[in-house]
């Protein structure tokens, strides 16, 4: 089994099983689970967040349209201002570390989809892989992988050793996910 993370527009979850007919994804609703904060400060974002949206889902957060309210509740609990930023200039800024705010964006962004791939890997037994895709972390470069990311997907307590064991991979082609739905489409027309 593998998982496929997209955080792109939204926050897209998939299991993946080879089956005697070939790859078979398992597509869900996985990016609407409730997001879990690891510390102090990110449950203090998930306050902030609760303020104005009853359930703070991991796509809340964790994807394209959820970036600018991770940005504002960053800039919130870090008590200082900051203006409506789209998700491209928040990692724009981020990434250069030009704006404090951004730059905290950033790095809690993937520290939190490090834990959450961690609890995707966990439900769905995900021992052959965890894939990231999306618009959004391929961007991101070499600040992802000097992220807490690996270590947020392993801190799962007495179950670090079974996610030890599990790889993640990066993938980089931001049009992968079209790619693959047009060869289903494809598929299920032949």
């Amino acid at each position: 089994m593998l998982a496929v993370i997209g955080p792109g527009t939204g926050l897209g979850v998939a299991g993946v099983i080879q089956t005697q007919q070939g790859w078979l994804a398992l597509p869900g609703e996985g990016g609407h689970a409730s997001l879990a904060p690891a510390d102090d400060f990110e449950s203090a974002l998930l306050a902030h967040v609760r303020g104005t949206h009853a359930h703070v889902s991991a796509e809340r957060l964790l994807s394209g349209i959820g970036l600018p309210v991770l940005h504002g509740a960053v800039a919130a609990v870090l008590g200082c201002a900051a203006p409506v930023l789209t998700s491209e200039r928040i990692v724009e800024l981020g990434l250069t570390e030009a704006d404090v705010a951004c730059s905290r964006t950033v790095d809690v962004f993937c520290a939190l989809l490090g834990g959450f791939a961690g609890s995707v890997a966990l439900t769905l037994g995900a021992r052959g892989g965890v894939y990231i895709g999306g618009g959004i972390v391929p961007r991101l470069g070499e600040r992802f992988f000097a992220s807490a990311f690996r270590e947020r997907f392993e801190a799962k307590g007495r179950l670090r050793p079974y996610l030890q064991d599990i790889p993640t991979a990066l993938i980089t082609d931001t049009l992968a996910a079209l790619g693959g739905a047009a060869l289903a489409i494809e598929q299920h027309r032949g």
